[in-house]
């Protein structure tokens, strides 16, 4: 039987809908768009269109993986974070709209040479590049497997001859100063990752989400030794999870660290650290 979009996308959203409320309706429409090659703002004008059966296939097949609660970006394949789209899969965590917060603290002052710190689909990196044309950038991820998707990224971005990518840990292999160092960590305490939802515990990289324990080991890593790789006046940007201010900001100042100041995100909850070394 031949079918319209708009009776397959009902039908999706009916299936959805019992286990993800509100959120069931966008969902299936991401798919739609997806399946039909249509851009999310056009789907509506596409619903009268008839569908394939390879489509309609295709398009349930999407269903039941988000039944079994895989995030729609792995199921499309990508996530816009500042406005431009990223490549993502299980082995990167999906880059989230609190991240943008760190992003819009790094843009009120310039730099000329960031690092990246756990760089994951190089969404922060990536960013601060193409909104900083005479920039350079390192990033640097445990995973060889992130590394490939934050190198496809730089390409397909257009940004791959101002960026390098090193696999190691930390600072292991990191030479030379930098402007700024910013970090996204693994900070979920080892308590909370059980309570995470399931898009997130299940279908994300655990290592890029807890360390375990209290969830401030990389903190600690960070504030060991990034004073050495920032060039006098250079920013420490990092974000944090909403309960972590106060420990990680005594970390810092611990290390020499200066003007430490907290900046919340949308839902007023802190979000980012932000620190100097002496001039």
């Amino acid at each position: 039987m031949i079918q319209s979009a708009g009776m397959v996308l009902r039908g999706g959203v009916r299936l959805l809908q019992p286990l993800l409320g509100d959120d069931a309706t966008g969902d299936a429409r991401a798919l739609m768009s997806h399946v039909m090659g249509v851009e999310p703002g056009r789907l509506t004008l596409e619903l009268s269109r008839m569908l394939t059966p390879q489509d309609v296939s295709r398009f349930e097949h999407l269903i039941k993986r988000r039944l079994a609660r895989e995030p729609v970006s792995h199921l499309i394949g990508h996530r816009l974070f500042w406005g431009r789209r990223f490549q993502v899969t299980g082995n990167v965590l999906d880059p989230r709209p609190e991240t943008e917060v760190l992003v819009a603290q790094a843009l009120q002052k310039g730099a000329e040479r960031v690092l990246d710190l756990g760089v994951g689909s190089g969404a922060i990196l990536l960013t601060l590049l193409a909104e900083w044309p005479g920039a350079q950038g390192v990033g640097v991820d445990c995973s060889i497997d992130a590394l490939g998707i934050a190198q496809a990224n730089a390409a397909a971005l257009g940004l791959a001859d101002r960026v390098e990518f090193k696999e190691g840990s930390w600072f292991d292999l990191v030479e030379g100063q930098y402007d700024l160092i910013v970090s996204n960590p693994p900070y979920v305490t080892e308590a909370e990752f059980a309570s995470l939802a399931p898009e997130v515990r299940d279908w994300e990289p655990t290592v890029a989400l807890t360390p375990g324990g209290d969830g401030l080991e990389a903190y600690r890593q960070i504030a060991k030794d990034a004073a050495q790789h920032l060039n006098p006046g250079g920013r420490l940007l990092l974000e944090i999870g909403p309960d972590q201010a106060a420990a990680v900001m005594q970390l810092l100042s611990k290390a020499g660290f200066k003007d430490l100041d907290v900046t919340q995100d949308f839902d007023g909850r802190d979000r980012v650290i932000s620190a100097q070394i002496a001039l």
